[in-house]
């Protein structure tokens, strides 16, 4: 079954990432090619900063769109990346998620990824 391990990491005020002390890039390289190496990986991308992104809402009627351009200062937590990992169930996944620098420095959310035949 496939699972998505979406990595967050606590924002400051301003939106932007907190500095706090997280894991190390080396850290996240050890994670990644033990993943990779175990034949789990799907996919896995870390996404560029935050001050890139744009909001897209439209409105009830779905005539009109707004754009708005990040950082969101609303935001408490930033997605800052994901894997897509296929493994035997959910505790499997459980697993990766505990076991990823992510999950020391921010939180991670792991969802089932809905297959439609």
């Amino acid at each position: 079954m496939k699972y998505m391990l979406l990595i967050y990491s606590a924002a400051t005020t301003d939106g932007d990432v907190e500095s706090a002390e997280g894991p190390s890039f080396e850290d996240w390289m050890v994670y990644d090619k033990a993943v990779r190496e175990s034949g789990a990986y799907v996919s896995g991308h870390a996404l560029a900063d935050l001050t890139t992104a744009t909001r897209v809402r439209v409105d009830a009627s779905g005539e009109r769109s707004v754009t708005t351009d990040g950082p969101f200062a609303e935001a408490r937590e930033i997605l800052g990346g994901y894997y897509v990992l296929d493994v035997p169930d959910l505790d499997v996944a459980l697993d990766w998620a505990a076991r990823c620098p992510g999950a020391r420095a921010g939180s991670m959310v792991v969802r089932p990824i809905a297959e439609f035949d």
